[in-house]
């Protein structure tokens, strides 16, 4: 997985992870920054789920985007 994608483009993507983790808020997604680990940490804040879990969920959601070709 290229996170790089994520942090470069946060300020677009934001949206997409709210949209997908609607419990996080707009101070929350600021803080994250696109930072990967805070992001995880965030979504197992907000939701009380496992670590590993978080990772899946992440990965899965990651994979399923439409990421413009650079």
């Amino acid at each position: 997985m290229d996170w790089n994608r994520i942090e470069g483009n946060w300020k677009q993507v934001k949206g997409m992870v709210k949209e997908q983790w609607g419990r996080l808020t707009d101070d929350d997604l600021d803080q994250i920054a696109g930072q990967r680990e805070q992001l995880e940490g965030k979504i197992q804040e907000r939701y009380g789920l496992a670590k590993d879990e978080v990772e899946n969920e992440i990965d899965e959601w990651y994979n399923h985007q439409r990421w413009p070709s650079s």
